[in-house]
């Protein structure tokens, strides 16, 4: 009697590669951290460590680079998350940096450009030696050079010509004294990807993800939430539409989408069929430029 091939799904690959780049770094750096912002990707890479070390607690504390310009929904989240864990948050206050005067906020006020130097001195601050980012290769193209072990030098900044090469899957942690590594567990994800894995988990994310009425102003073509870190400009006015949003970052530059959407499978379903990625859709802080997050990438954002 033959036996039926031994099959995995496409799901169960990506969590088992992942498991397993975390497990390796774990095995091979002294200091690692987990990037978290309280979005879908940081929430998946959250319940990834949950599994890829239970029993036992998640080895490595979590840090949130606060811009202060937050959606108070996922600081609720972020708050409750990493009470239930019982994991050790760090949070590096862009604030904080504004007002020691390491940094300038932008005319605009925006503060997604001034994370970075935040972040860096966060790393060095704690000395960690590897980061765990949410990054995804399929949400922006300078984000698709980028390999599952970043290396980065001594000032933390990322060279897309110096990247080492990841042969069946072998990973070089090797790094000098000052150096780190960013480490993308989900690189080989989609966004349906991640949407499908919060469905089998059970996942609980923050209620922006679903469809909800908001007051909004429309700027170029993109839904902003009228809120206190985005004030209406001379002649807009605005409107309450049904949105959700599809990526969390600063409310003074994250967009929301119309959408129906209100439930997981409908959700799933949305995601499918669009044809732009989240963070095209929706970041405004991406269209400064054809190049603009690689630039803040070789400067050291995440």
């Amino acid at each position: 009697m033959s036996r039926p091939p031994y099959r995995v799904s496409h799901l169960d690959a990506l969590e088992a590669e992942s498991l397993f780049i975390m497990r390796e770094v774990v095995a091979e750096f002294e200091r690692p951290v987990l990037l978290f912002s309280g979005g879908k990707d940081s929430i998946v890479m959250l319940r990834l460590a949950e599994k890829a070390f239970a029993p036992a607690r998640i080895p490595f504390p979590v840090m949130h680079v606060d811009t202060g310009h937050n959606f108070p929904e996922v600081l609720q989240y972020r708050d409750r998350r990493v009470a239930e864990l019982n994991v050790q948050l760090i949070v590096a206050s862009v604030q904080e940096a504004i007002d020691a005067g390491s940094v300038r906020e932008a005319a605009d006020g925006t503060r997604n450009r001034i994370q970075t130097p935040v972040l860096l001195d966060a790393v060095e601050k704690y000395r960690f030696d590897s980061l765990f980012g949410g990054a995804r290769r399929d949400e922006e193209k300078a984000r698709a050079k980028e390999r599952v072990f970043s290396f980065r030098d001594d000032f933390g900044q990322w060279d897309p010509r110096n990247q080492r090469p990841e042969l069946w899957a072998l990973y070089n942690a090797r790094i000098a004294p000052g150096e780190s590594i960013r480490v993308f567990p989900l690189s080989n994800w989609t966004e349906l990807d991640v949407w499908h894995y919060i469905a089998r988990e059970g996942i609980d994310l923050p209620g922006i993800y679903y469809a909800h009425d908001r007051e909004v102003v429309d700027r170029n073509g993109m839904l902003y939430a009228i809120n206190e870190f985005l004030p209406l400009r001379a002649g807009e006015t605005p409107f309450v539409e049904q949105v959700r949003y599809r990526t969390v970052g600063d409310a003074s530059c994250t967009a929301a989408v119309r959408s129906d959407a209100d439930t997981i499978e409908k959700v799933i379903d949305e995601v499918a069929a669009t044809r732009i990625t989240e963070r095209g859709a929706t970041r405004g802080d991406d269209r400064v430029s054809e190049a603009a997050m690689e630039d803040r990438k070789r400067e050291g954002y995440f």
